[in-house]
């Protein structure tokens, strides 16, 4: 049988320090592993290969770090790794030199997601980023040099210590940059982690601000002229005509698209089952030299489950989502009271099917910006 996954994910774990709020699956140093840990994701990929469709849409590599991967391995892994219309690379400002852009064009790489997060140093600072503002400058004009022609920036918002008017300054920097994406993301500390102890008092006091952060950014990128495609998401929509600058990857994700993941801690979800794979280095590595794949956990998805999850990351989008495949999920009295607020409506499908109530549900703008409350709503 033909593999269904046309989207690939790869994680590399490698980070030169790990921030306070950062909960992903890190690995600080280790640069003598690198060359074992690109050997093993590519045992892992020879492995999981039948999977996969015969032609790629998207490849994407997280971390971590993934440009702090020693450069010699970050080519070879990228070298070797099926070919996709949207090849996307994560990266630290500091890490990305001439060279490194280089590295990344001849690569085959054409889009890569730059952590800036804020260009306010004290706040840097507080979430122990290691890149100034003038890094993120540097690395930009380093990529736009070798022809990069699609960079995306991440900003955060509710940082301890942050005032509206920081806010209004990150979003001005940024756009001064002109990047094809921005990704714009509220500060989420976990519980338990030494950032929430040092930061607690203050980290509530920003989760009040949260909601009239979000509406800054939504109303202030929608103005500059980008498109407000996810809920934290933002593209150019000047070259919509020209070419669609939305995350090919990000997309697949919040569409329930099949998708492989390599990596420590990464997670695949194909033909309605879905795992992760152990966070433990010592142990996938362990497991592909000797040929096996590295243990995992397993789910099993129903039809039930695939259906929410559509629900919750489909209305995420400012597309509209097939009622008929979503309705046997759906609260009709939840959803008729938040058609009458306002917050959703149905509306006919795009390629011209049939009209509502058959087909298609979306949230209007003041849906979106309660975004999971309502779909929660909807779910309940």
């Amino acid at each position: 049988m033909t593999g269904s996954a046309r989207h690939l994910y790869v994680h590399l774990p490698f980070c030169a320090h790990r921030c306070g709020y950062c909960d992903f699956v890190t690995v600080v140093g280790r640069r003598g592993q690198h060359a074992a840990y690109v050997d093993g994701l590519l045992a892992e990929l020879e492995l999981e290969r039948e999977l996969l469709a015969p032609e790629l849409e998207t490849v994407f590599l997280g971390g971590g770090t993934p440009t702090f991967t020693k450069s010699s391995e970050l080519e070879r892994l990228l070298l070797a790794l099926p070919p996709a219309a949207e090849v996307t690379v994560e990266a630290n400002p500091e890490t990305v030199t001439p060279a490194l852009a280089k590295l990344l064009f001849r690569s085959g790489v054409n889009r890569v997601s730059l952590g800036a997060q804020t260009f306010q140093s004290r706040l840097l600072a507080v979430l122990d980023r290691v890149a100034g503002p003038d890094d993120v400058r540097a690395s930009v004009e380093n990529l736009r040099d070798v022809g990069f022609d699609n960079i995306s920036l991440d900003l955060i918002y509710g940082i301890p210590g942050q005032k509206p008017s920081d806010l209004d300054a990150d979003i001005d920097e940024a756009l001064a940059l002109r990047p094809e994406h921005l990704s714009c993301y509220e500060l989420e500390a976990k519980p338990g982690t030494r950032f929430t102890h040092a930061h607690g008092e203050e980290l509530r006091r920003q989760a009040e601000a949260m909601e009239g952060y979000f509406e800054c950014v939504v109303e202030t990128l929608v103005g500059a002229g980008y498109r407000w495609y996810e809920t934290a998401n933002f593209c150019r929509a000047a070259d919509a005509s020209v070419r669609d600058l939305r995350s090919r990857h990000n997309l697949a994700y919040w569409r329930g698209r099949d998708y492989l993941g390599l990596g420590i801690g990464a997670v695949s979800t194909v033909r309605g089952r879905r795992w992760r794979t152990t966070p433990r280095l010592g142990a996938y590595l362990a497991a592909l030299s000797e040929g096996r794949r590295p243990l995992r956990e397993y789910e099993q998805l129903p039809d039930s489950v695939q259906r929410e999850e559509q629900v919750m990351l489909g209305l995420r989008l400012d597309e509209p989502l097939p009622f008929a495949s979503v309705a046997a999920s759906l609260d009709s009295d939840a959803l008729a009271r938040l058609e009458r607020l306002g917050l959703a409506r149905r509306v006919p499908l795009e390629d011209g099917g049939p009209p509502a109530p058959a087909g298609a549900l979306t949230l209007t703008a003041q849906g979106r910006l309660l975004g999971d409350a309502v779909t929660a709503d909807l779910l309940a």
